[in-house]
């Protein structure tokens, strides 16, 4: 087994919730060395320890929280927390980031990672205070919001403690229900927070006063506050501060990329009635994470509407994508999801989805574009399960199947699309096919080079498989050192060299990029076991139908043969078969 690394804290703890009971033991390091931590590490845990058809809902299934080697150290931008488990949306592996100030309590506690197995038999939540372990009754707060359900756990506990909940959503098993943390940070995508409600587990609540050793700490803490300051906090990040993900709107309506009316056009000529500049008018605040030097989120009150955000996702799903331009609506539809514990992305995916049914005469969901109240308003019922929100509880996967529209339900795998309009970014639509949890824009961000920095042109299949490669290495890498994805300059020689000097072992850029091909690889592979393979590598046939009216990609479809080009392309790069699976010797290389 490879030697033990600095930086780690060589210890996973097990909660076992079915008979309250936890156990500790080293961390695998021989999985440390081949997937450094964070993402990478647990996949392989979850490749390890689930067994092939389980029902996500179900106690075979395990929430696994995993922390990176630069967790808890000055390290910039390293204060995330990984959550990953089997989807219930998707039947996919699925891992999602949270940021706030969890991962780093996580690792003050003595843990590379937490492993929750098994069901509580009834609502509670756990306790972890460092070393001790206790298990809570949470029927107090079954049933609340996740804002109420934190602001008492936060008033009896105190502020040395992170807390961890799901709202009415995950506890109804909502497949797109999300975790919450720090009230407004959230582990969003795939049903994570479904999983946690399968459990019974209302929440987590963290505490650990340790800390973390590192290689030659004074040359270490020295070389990190160069890079601080050079790297991190520069012109070329400046914007997050200033304006967070708002910033993105611009630049995605002006790349014509920005979606419209649930992704049937794209572009608005109005715009700046609910950009970045109105949003940021109405601030209250600011926060960054944990050992963050950027500082992206955002406090804003608007009448009776307050969220930390509200990001570009949430701004475009509940602006133009729902036919609406009020600031306030999109900020109350952000804080509602929030409460609820729904993903703002699936969900307002799922509305914009009914709208347009509803509108072309399909099947009548009572909503139509720019009714923002109702949108608003369907939030709860598809959170309880009341009415018309028990049939959009299904997410546009399983709702189409049922009532029809499965040609512009805008989904791959049974997660909806994040809002990125791929008829304006061909590598979009490549890398939402091939995205190991479905539908992802945080897997290979195709638009940063295909509109922000027309590096490669975006209308043409030439060189998309490369691409997206190339930018799913790089962010596999990225996350499984649990680095946020707002340090926009770093790169693998910054990587190495931090994590050469954080755990005292050598390590070099070309391992950066095998580490990456390895997580890319891992995550396949669990899906491989599930039955994944080309058929579910799909695009809408909304984009590959339509031409777009409007906008600087007017005109453009993606011609199914362009598409088709592309997934061969890059299967040819990963070394996989033509028909989407992998071929046996590298299935037993990543092990």
């Amino acid at each position: 087994m490879t030697q033990t690394m600095l930086g780690y804290q060589n210890k996973v703890l097990r909660i076992d919730l079915t008979k309250k009971g936890c156990s500790f033991e080293p961390l695998r390091m021989d999985f440390a060395r081949k997937y450094v931590g964070s993402k990478g590490l647990a996949i392989r845990y979850m490749y390890e320890e689930l067994e092939p058809g389980i029902d996500p809902l179900g106690p075979d299934n395990k929430l696994f929280l995993t922390t990176g080697p630069f967790t808890g150290t000055p390290v910039p931008c390293s204060g995330k927390l990984s959550i990953a488990a089997k989807s219930p949306a998707t039947g996919t592996m699925n891992d999602c980031s949270v940021g706030g100030h969890v991962g780093v309590r996580v690792k003050y506690a003595g843990y590379d990672m937490i492993i929750f197995e098994g069901q509580l038999d009834k609502p509670g939540y756990v306790l972890i205070d460092n070393d001790k372990i206790r298990f809570m009754d949470a029927e107090h707060l079954w049933g609340k919001g996740s804002h109420e359900a934190e602001k008492i756990l936060a008033d009896q506990y105190g502020p040395e403690y992170s807390i961890l909940s799901i709202g009415p959503a995950g506890e109804n098993l909502n497949i797109m229900s999300c975790i919450n943390c720090d009230y407004y940070r959230q582990a969003g995508r795939g049903g994570i927070g479904a999983v946690m409600g399968s459990k019974n587990m209302k929440a987590i609540v963290i505490r650990g006063t340790g800390g973390v050793k590192v290689n030659d700490i004074e040359g270490t803490t020295k070389r990190l506050f160069e890079i601080l300051r050079n790297d991190v906090v520069n012109d070329d990040n400046q914007f997050i501060f200033d304006d967070g993900t708002t910033a993105f709107l611009e630049a995605c309506n002006d790349g014509g990329i920005l979606p419209v009316n649930n992704f049937s056009d794209t572009t608005d000529e109005k715009w700046t009635e609910y950009n970045g500049e109105v949003l940021n008018s109405y601030r209250q605040g600011k926060r960054g994470c944990g050992s963050c030097g950027l500082g992206c989120g955002n406090f804003l009150k608007i009448g009776n509407a307050i969220c930390e955000g509200p990001e570009y996702e949430t701004i475009a799903v509940a602006g133009p994508n729902a036919g609406n331009r009020d600031p306030e609506k999109i900020v109350k539809f952000n804080e509602v999801c929030d409460n609820m514990g729904l993903d703002t992305i699936s969900c307002g995916d799922t509305i914009t989805w009914a709208m347009e049914m509803t509108e072309s005469g399909r099947h009548d969901f009572g909503i139509k574009f720019g009714e923002a109240d109702k949108m608003i308003e369907y939030v709860e019922k598809i959170a309880k399960l009341e009415g018309v929100g028990a049939d959009l509880a299904l997410g546009t996967k399983k709702a189409s199947e049922k009532f029809g529209g499965e040609d512009i339900a805008m989904q791959v795998k049974g997660l909806e699309y994040p809002q990125y309009e791929p008829r304006g970014s061909w590598g979009m639509a490549l890398s939402y096919a091939v995205s190991d949890r479905g539908a992802c824009h945080m897997r290979a961000y195709a638009p940063n080079e295909e509109v922000f920095a027309a590096s490669i042109p975006p209308y043409t299949p030439e060189g998309k498989g490369q691409m997206v490669y190339n930018l799913g290495e790089f962010n596999a890498i990225k996350f499984s050192l649990c680095i946020c994805d707002f340090w926009g300059t770093i790169d693998y020689a910054i990587m190495s060299e931090l994590l050469t000097r954080v755990t005292g072992v050598e390590w070099t850029e070309q391992d950066m990029a095998d580490v990456g091909r390895r997580v890319l690889n891992i995550g396949r592979a669990f899906n491989q076991r599930e039955g994944f393979n080309r058929a579910h590598d799909t695009v809408p046939k909304k984009i590959v139908r339509d031409a777009l009216q409007n906008g600087p990609a007017a005109g453009q479809v993606i011609p199914p043969e362009a598409f088709e080009d592309m997934l061969n392309q890059y299967y040819e790069i990963m070394g996989w078969n033509q028909d989407g699976t992998m071929p046996d010797e590298l299935v037993k290389s990543l092990l």
